[in-house]
């Protein structure tokens, strides 16, 4: 299949940076909504695109989207749409619904009709009168945004979202999910060349993605997306991008990169899920109060998920934590990043930042707080 419509749902905040990667991808005509980058493609960009987003969260097939205010118009809509191109004979297939704004409001309402009206346009081309639904998985979702339904298929799987990527097996306290992790690397000044420090490490998420980054090895490896089981993909053409992506992995690299955390089970942790991940050679991790870092170097990066006091319900600490990294990077030439919701950081870390960002960690409304430091001197050759 070539031309399809595709669509990298993420995290709003990142979209810009998801962007970039549908870009790197070489994928065309790459273009940008509220918590969606679009992109055309064909079977190979859809695998591809599993296997290499470091952001996004999932890869949707827009299959069609038109007017709904009745649930007749639904109904008709859904059945106009090429269904019978992905979902097989004996495809299992699980319909989801959304709605803002629109006339159809009953989730399950809509859920029914656009099941039924799937099984329909199914009929016309595979004579049965029964569905088994023993076979691939397909996730449908029917979002509809101010009356207008659009159809998805979802390629990378219900329960195994992109920010799965297999390392975690384990985890501290408020985690920050993979797929964010890489994005405040990816909007940093940070690159491999560069020492990268996190402070209050917990499971080690901020390090090890950046050592992903470092030794390019594609997100994916280690997370099977649920379309590399149906047929239409194949076998050959997971192998082919599988093995492309392996001889991509940069083995010779040797990044400073660094992860601290008073809590030492979390350190154990972190060193575990980096063992997972395939980059414990090249990450740091060691026990250590914030007040007593010392910085290994300079020009460095320090990228920091701490913890918010909404969050934890430790007021008088999360400031002091505030307070001691403000010490601890005075440094001129750290760059300093810190994610928090809490509004009172600046005032605690003792220095307005830069720039600050708006994203979503989960459900909480956070700023990224980027404070800037001196550029590396130029090499002279």
């Amino acid at each position: 299949m070539k031309n399809l419509d595709l669509m990298a749902t993420t995290t709003f905040g990142l979209e810009a940076v998801v962007k970039r990667e549908a870009l790197a991808l070489g994928l065309e005509n790459v273009r940008v909504t509220d918590g969606r980058v679009h992109f055309k493609g064909d079977i190979e960009d859809l695998v591809r695109a599993n296997l290499h987003f470091r952001c996004a969260d999932r890869i949707l097939i827009n299959m069609g989207s038109f007017e709904a205010t009745s649930f007749e118009m639904l109904f008709e809509g859904v059945k106009k749409l090429p269904w019978a191109d992905w979902i097989t004979k004996n495809g299992k297939f699980t319909v989801l619904a959304k709605s803002t704004r629109s006339a159809l409001f009953s989730l399950s309402d809509i859920q029914s009709i656009v099941k039924k009206s799937v099984v329909e346009k199914l009929k016309l081309t595979y004579p049965v009168e029964y569905f088994e639904e023993s076979g691939p998985e397909y996730t449908i979702t029917a979002s509809l945004v101010k009356d207008i339904a659009t159809l998805t298929i979802d390629s990378t799987g219900a329960k195994n979202g992109l920010h799965k990527r297999g390392y975690r097996a384990q985890s501290a306290v408020a985690p920050l999910k993979e797929t964010l992790a890489a994005g405040l690397i990816l909007l940093s000044y940070w690159n491999k060349s560069r020492i990268l420090l996190d402070p209050t490490c917990g499971s080690g998420t901020i390090a090890i993605e950046a050592a992903l980054i470092a030794k390019n090895i594609a997100p994916g490896l280690n997370h099977k997306a649920v379309c590399e089981t149906w047929p239409q993909v194949g076998a050959d053409i997971c192998k082919k991008l599988r093995s492309e992506a392996y001889s991509k992995i940069d083995k010779e690299i040797e990044p400073q990169i660094f992860g601290f955390d008073i809590d030492s089970e979390a350190i154990e942790l972190a060193k575990n899920n980096a063992n997972l991940a395939g980059v414990d050679d090249c990450v740091v991790f060691e026990t250590k109060p914030l007040s007593k870092i010392e910085l290994p170097g300079k020009y460095g990066v320090a990228i920091s998920n701490p913890p918010y006091a909404e969050r934890m319900g430790v007021m008088d600490e999360v400031e002091r934590l505030y307070s001691d990294m403000g010490r601890v990077f005075r440094d001129d030439t750290w760059s300093v990043y810190v994610i928090t919701s809490d509004e009172f950081f600046e005032e605690a870390y003792g220095k307005k930042a830069n720039l600050k960002r708006k994203l979503f960690n989960g459900n909480i409304k956070v700023d990224y707080y980027q404070y800037q430091g001196e550029r590396p001197p130029r090499l002279v050759t």
